[in-house]
């Protein structure tokens, strides 16, 4: 007979942090290295670019269709900003000098608690993405949710397959004790969100006003200081969201379905990743984004989104400010409450500052996502380059220096390495 649910689930969230796994999680800090994962999407296609953009709700003809893209100034459709979460392709690079055994974390749940991204040029169809970094730094904490914290930002940088630097990002994830956040309970009073047709339509009314700016462009010197931008609905979030997103690409790694041979496979290298259900099947830590009694486990009351999907909800209301012609230099977001199934938020933001930059014309947007609590569950702040009548069209971004240099000379390792395997009919 199958144990019972809170029995499997007390024993999964029955682990804390081991003092050796935060050590060698401090010791990894500086310490760079080439991405060698393979992502759900490994190739920039027509067909990635735009379910990948679709999965989180964005319709813009930028990054639909290749034919609406050859009319724009980028001569093609381009990939949405936020896709290298779900776009990567293995970097193989040497081995280090000195090996440092990564921790396992085992039993710790992890959340995405925001990031900062900085975007230097579109990625189009045929490109590839390959990646570099590591950690930035580790820092222990006290938490509201679970106590005892620790609090890692994780820094990529993104490159495409002639060396350009397509994107950087830092992303800040926060290591809990699942018994100690089931324990305390901090989220549990919470009511799931029920809304009658008079709700409906009030959300309804502000996606039929919301608007694409597309291919008029928005021009620096039409915008001002204070000006308020349109607002953006998302939700109410449903468990089919979760599912779209991912089947445009976000997540399949490291979790496969789990009942066919690869998932036996994957369960035999990282056991502690699956936990059984009410069933008795072992199935991935990750459904708390869709099973609400594993949520309730790990001391939330229901099932609630992923950081990151917040994350391109952001970048999508911004590329919809901007336009065709316009450009998102950077993003930077906190993500300070969940995002439960049923709640719904409204973006919002305001432009508080405007500039010349090295030689372009930038804009500055702080915005937010609040939800039907009137809780802003993810303040943010962005800086976008827009078209100048007297200007002219937005120059892209430069990388650092330092890292583009680096860039090349990865990839030119990478190179030598697949060479070389060829060569021994390695593949």
């Amino acid at each position: 007979m199958a144990t019972t649910t809170s029995e499997e689930f007390e024993k999964a969230t029955d682990f804390q942090f081991k003092e050796d796994d935060i050590e060698r999680a401090k010791a990894l800090v500086g310490r760079w290295s080439p991405s060698g994962s393979r992502e759900f999407l490994t190739t920039a296609t027509p067909d990635s670019m735009r379910n990948f953009a679709r999965g989180y709700g964005d319709d813009n003809p930028l990054f639909a269709s290749a034919e609406y893209g050859a009319t724009t100034r980028w001569g093609g459709q381009i990939a949405p900003p936020m896709i290298p979460i779900a776009l990567n392709s293995p970097l193989y690079g040497d081995p280090p000098k000195e090996r440092i055994k990564r921790p396992s974390f085992r039993g710790i749940h992890v959340f995405v608690s925001g990031s900062t991204w900085q975007w230097f040029r579109p990625l189009q169809e045929g490109d590839h993405l390959y990646s570099f970094g590591g950690t930035e730094s580790v820092v222990e904490k006290k938490s509201e949710f679970a106590e005892r914290s620790l609090l890692v930002t994780y820094t990529s940088v993104k490159m495409n397959q002639r060396a350009e630097i397509v994107a950087i990002s830092r992303t800040l994830a926060i290591h809990t004790e699942r018994k100690t956040a089931r324990e305390k309970g901090k989220y549990s009073a919470l009511e799931p969100a029920t809304y009658t047709d008079e709700d409906m339509a009030k959300i309804d009314a502000i996606y039929e006003a919301e608007e694409v700016r597309g291919a008029e462009p928005r021009y620096w010197e039409d915008v001002h200081v204070g000006d308020a931008l349109n607002p953006m609905a998302k939700g109410p979030l449903t468990t089919t969201d979760m599912i779209v997103f991912h089947a445009g690409g976000y997540g399949f790694v490291p979790y496969e379905p789990c009942t066919n041979r690869i998932a036996y496979k994957n369960r035999q290298r990282i056991a502690p990743f699956y936990v059984k259900n009410e069933y008795g099947v072992p199935d991935v830590a990750q459904r708390v984004h869709w099973d609400s009694a594993w949520a309730q486990a790990i001391g939330n009351p229901m099932a609630y989104d992923y950081g990151v999907m917040r994350d391109c909800w952001l970048s999508h209301y911004m590329t919809d400010f901007v336009g065709d012609d316009g450009w998102l230099v950077s993003q930077s977001s906190e993500i300070r409450k969940f995002n439960y199934i049923g709640d719904t938020h409204i973006l919002t933001g305001e432009v508080v500052d405007k500039r010349q930059e090295d030689g372009r014309c930038v804009v500055d947007i702080e915005m937010r996502g609040t939800n039907q609590r009137d809780t802003v569950t993810c303040p943010a702040k962005a800086t976008v380059a827009l078209p100048s009548r007297e200007h002219g069209p937005v120059r892209l971004p430069e990388p650092p220096a330092d890292l583009q240099a680096q860039a090349v000379t990865m990839l030119e390792r990478h190179h030598e390495i697949v060479a070389a395997r060829r060569a021994k009919g390695e593949g």
